[in-house]
């Protein structure tokens, strides 16, 4: 469990970094346009002063949870993450895996968000198939490390929505799922509910 938080706050550092970059658009389309529209949303909080003051922080993370969920299927990424284990669970235990799930990406990272730098972000390719789309990106930091991001989105309910990022050729919602298939396979389901609530209960 401690190998998969380690990395998943790897990866998460790296997607954030991405959202909350100056983007430099070098390609233009529908999907590219709707997650500039978050990097930008995302930006003008952190660039707010009335959200700096003392006392805001709750505030300021409320409206980042707020931007970030329109953006982000968490449900999709969740179903995708538990994979065969999905089906077997009841509409109620699927429902609070789903909570547990999000508060994981959502607590532990936004706290990576608002300590953003402005690295550079290239909007490098748009991809379409039906209602799947890939939107490449790179991050480009002061040393001119460039490292590859790509957007798995679908379009849902008339706009796109994030169902996996891959960093360097590796997939999130993949790391998730082999995590979560070990701990299963392992010990129970139930032990897997218990590490994520223990990890929720961590955050401040």
């Amino acid at each position: 469990m401690k190998k998969f938080l380690n990395f998943s706050i790897l990866c998460l550092i790296i997607i954030f970094l991405s959202l909350l970059s100056h983007a430099t658009v070098a390609i233009a389309g529908e999907a590219t346009d709707q997650v500039r529209q978050t990097v930008d949303a995302v930006l003008d909080v952190l660039k707010d002063k009335e959200f700096k003051k003392p006392g805001k922080e709750k505030q300021r993370r409320a409206k980042l949870r707020e931007i970030i969920v329109k953006r982000f299927d968490f449900e999709e990424m969740a179903k995708r993450s538990l994979a065969l284990h999905w089906s077997k669970r009841t509409p109620q235990e699927q429902k609070e895996f789903v909570s547990l799930y999000s508060d994981l990406l959502e607590n532990t990272y936004i706290r990576k968000i608002e300590r953003y730098e402005n690295e550079k972000v290239l909007y490098t390719d748009e991809k379409i198939d039906g209602l799947y789309a890939t939107v490449k990106t790179k991050i480009v930091s002061g040393k001119e490390v460039d490292i590859p991001v790509d957007y798995k989105i679908f379009r849902k309910n008339g706009k796109w929505e994030v169902y996996d990022i891959v960093i360097e050729g590796v997939s999130l919602v993949n790391n998730y799922r082999s995590q979560f298939n070990q701990i299963i396979r392992s010990d129970s389901y139930e032990e897997l509910i218990k590490r994520l609530k223990a990890k929720a209960l961590k955050e401040p």
